[in-house]
């Protein structure tokens, strides 16, 4: 059963998080229609923006969506993964061309420089006119050199972006997405990097690097091997760890037979009266859970037939 588990360093301003996606994992990639299963290079880096997204909903306790995205001018034009608050995930990607064996992140998205990470939080309740908020980092580090792990582009993001101290380690293969994130907490309610200019206690700026270098050396093997009691007995046998009730993620796809026709309103009646009269219906399937919606030209016509003009008891109700 997939698990995350949060636990706090006791007297120190650390905190921790571990999570094992694997019935949920699993299903995510047994959704994917024969032939089209992802090449191993691919489904890891889903695995791993998986296991991060998770932790990065559960960090934050955002009310709505959270978002990450990978994209680029490689083979791998994008990879989704999105989290909702209950920890309810799904993720995707678009491919157009071969993945090389052995291809790295910056083969897959990052063949001449462009690719980027963007993280964003949608609201679940909206207010009038707000929308959601976006950060975009670029696929390299400080030195301009690009960033060879997802690991490191997210943790490079929180540095930049929510000036939080950050340690991520994730690995993910056909049975198992992992991941294990340790955060060193802000002080007196700042950025932790303006919160260590102010510490008097240099102490428990070392505390977290301790920790970090601690959980640096997790293996990839042990990550997706070991359960979350040895993963954390093997790395902290030395600190006083407070650990919380194991929540579970899972896997849950938001689409649904009326949000798809919401995208074929925008699409208008002019393009979607095209597909029908060359297929004679309108198929969509959903990228995240292969589930595929079909409509005819019934369905069509009550779609974009205001509701008050509808016959009673007409063709409506083929679009529950």
């Amino acid at each position: 059963m997939s698990e995350l588990h949060k636990f706090l360093f006791d007297g120190l301003p650390v905190r921790g998080m571990l999570v094992r996606l694997t019935d949920a994992w699993q299903e995510v990639l047994a959704r994917r229609e024969p032939g089209q299963e992802y090449p191993p290079e691919l489904r890891d880096l889903l695995g791993q923006m998986s296991a991060a997204a998770v932790l990065m909903q559960a960090n934050i306790k955002f009310n709505g969506a959270v978002v990450l995205q990978i994209f680029g001018d490689g083979p791998v034009k994008v990879a989704v993964a999105e989290v909702q608050p209950d920890l309810a995930f799904r993720t995707t990607a678009k491919c157009v061309g071969e993945v090389a064996p052995g291809a790295t992140l910056e083969a897959m998205v990052n063949v001449h420089g462009q690719g980027r990470c963007a993280i964003t939080l949608d609201p679940k309740d909206k207010l009038p006119g707000q929308q959601p908020y976006q950060g975009v980092v670029p696929l390299h580090g400080d030195q301009r050199e690009p960033l060879q792990k997802v690991s490191e582009v997210l943790e490079h993001y929180m540095l930049q972006s929510e000036q939080l101290d950050t340690k991520l380690v994730l690995a993910a293969n056909g049975e198992i997405a992992a991941g294990l994130l340790i955060q060193r907490l802000p002080v007196e309610g700042e950025g932790n990097l303006e919160g260590r200019k102010n510490e008097d206690d240099i102490g428990l700026s070392d505390a977290f690097n301790r920790i970090s270098i601690l959980a640096g050396t997790l293996t990839a093997d042990e990550l997706l091997t070991l359960d979350a009691d040895t993963v954390l007995r093997r790395l902290f046998w030395e600190e006083q760890v407070t650990r919380f009730e194991p929540q579970s993620p899972r896997f849950a796809c938001t689409c649904s037979r009326e949000r798809v026709g919401q995208m074929l309103l925008g699409l208008g009646r002019e393009e979607v009266d095209s597909v029908l009269a060359e297929r004679g219906d309108v198929e969509i399937g959903c990228d995240f859970c292969g589930r595929h919606y079909r409509f005819d030209a019934v369905d069509v016509g009550a779609l974009f037939t205001p509701a008050g003009q509808q016959p009673e008891g007409g063709a409506a109700s083929t679009l529950q």
